[in-house]
């Protein structure tokens, strides 16, 4: 039996490396031809290398371009045409409207889109029409569409941007699921994670909150700062605190506030480190994750975190509002309120009870209900479903 071609695709290399990782490897291993596609960048070539599997360079931007989607639309088309795939899977927005189109325009029979996060909730005027007629042309050439969380799934029926028989949530959400054995605690030496601190000057007795993700104003930045400098000037709180932040710090589409960089520079309690190819050790010395993102599909910074046993204080946003369960293993924030996080962020400090309450829920939360083979196999599933209701599992 031929194996079934399957081109896995997203507009950045980093999404198809991070987002995806492992799951190319595991399909190719359950018997389909596996391409991934993305724009150029060191991470496409990592991709090849790390899940061994062809990959091939359709540049994309991230950016309303008519033209160059237009271009990227028709490499693809032609992609589609040569490779003959039996199964076209997008992720991300620009990926997702170039793709499902090029593989409808060329005949492929099943057409898949995941839905994880979508930039149309912070927009407006015209933008917020363009954005919302090009996902619902995604939608429309795909043959099935997969939001990520219970929350997107609502949100897409709600502004009925395609037909429910579309849509379906796999297994209990995420695109991905998390490697719990990898995101451990136990997988790390003391003695590095001491050499850590040091460099980073924190002390052992230093409660130290987390943010792991890119320094924007969207991600709920310039609130977490505001609350973090207000928090430490109140009398209430008795130790030292740090805020930890970890992730790129991006200055074109949706920058910080001003008053925001200043403080994040002058504040010696605020510790940004840039971005972290390996965030385990960043999680293993800090107390809790602050992640008050505007809008999110199923945020893996909350699911990582929770697995190496840190509580969660997160915004009342799809996905997060579903890993995190209210004062059992984090608890939730209105978004936009840096009133709120400090406030939330104030309890965890004086409220020992509280705090050591949410801890020790946090792994085994995400242990059972998103370990990354579980989302793996639930994939694979319909993947089989799909082909079969086509008759193309011969």
């Amino acid at each position: 039996m031929s194996k079934v071609r399957l081109i896995r695709i997203t507009t950045v290399p980093i999404s198809l490396k991070l987002l995806l990782k492992g799951q190319h490897d595991f399909m190719k291993n359950k018997g389909f031809d596996v391409l991934g596609v993305s724009s150029s960048g060191k991470e496409l070539d990592e991709v090849k290398h790390d899940e061994q599997i062809p990959v091939h360079t359709l540049e994309m931007t991230r950016m309303i371009s008519p033209l160059q989607d237009l271009k990227s639309l028709w490499a693809f088309y032609w992609l589609c045409k040569k490779v003959k795939p039996t199964i076209v899977h997008s992720h991300t927005p620009k990926a997702g409207i170039v793709s499902m189109l090029g593989a409808r325009l060329a005949g492929v029979p099943i057409r898949l889109h995941t839905v994880a996060g979508m930039p149309l909730m912070e927009a407006a005027g015209i933008k917020r029409v363009i954005l919302d007629w090009v996902e619902k042309l995604t939608y429309g050439a795909a043959t099935g569409v997969y939001p990520n969380s219970k929350g997107l799934y609502d949100f897409i029926v709600q502004h009925q941007y395609t037909n429910n028989e579309k849509l379906k949530v796999i297994g209990n959400g995420s695109s991905n699921g998390i490697d719990t054995s990898f995101f451990s605690r136990e997988e790390l030496k003391e003695v590095d994670l001491n050499k850590l601190r040091m460099s980073l000057n924190i002390n052992e007795n230093d409660f130290v909150f987390i943010f792991v993700g890119r320094l924007v104003s969207d991600k709920g930045i310039n609130e977490l700062v505001e609350a973090f400098k207000v928090l430490g000037n109140t009398s209430k709180v008795d130790r030292n605190i740090k805020l930890l932040l970890v992730g790129p710090l991006e200055t074109a589409l949706d920058p910080l506030l001003d008053v925001t960089l200043k403080d994040i520079q002058a504040n010696p309690n605020i510790i940004s480190v840039g971005f972290q190819k390996d965030v385990r050790p960043y999680f293993a010395i800090s107390d809790a994750l602050v992640f008050p993102s505007y809008r999110e599909g199923f945020p893996n910074v909350v699911m990582q975190a929770g697995a190496m046993g840190l509580p969660a204080i997160v915004s009342d946003i799809n996905g997060c509002n579903e890993i995190i369960v209210e004062g059992q293993n984090g608890t939730i924030i209105p978004v936009k309120n840096s009133v709120a996080i400090q406030k939330t962020m104030e309890r965890l400090l004086i409220d020992k009870g509280f705090y050591f309450s949410l801890k020790q829920n946090a792994r085994k939360m995400i242990c059972e209900r998103y370990e990354q083979q579980v989302v793996w196999d639930a994939l694979l599933t319909e993947y089989k479903q799909l082909l079969k209701d086509k008759g193309l599992d011969n």
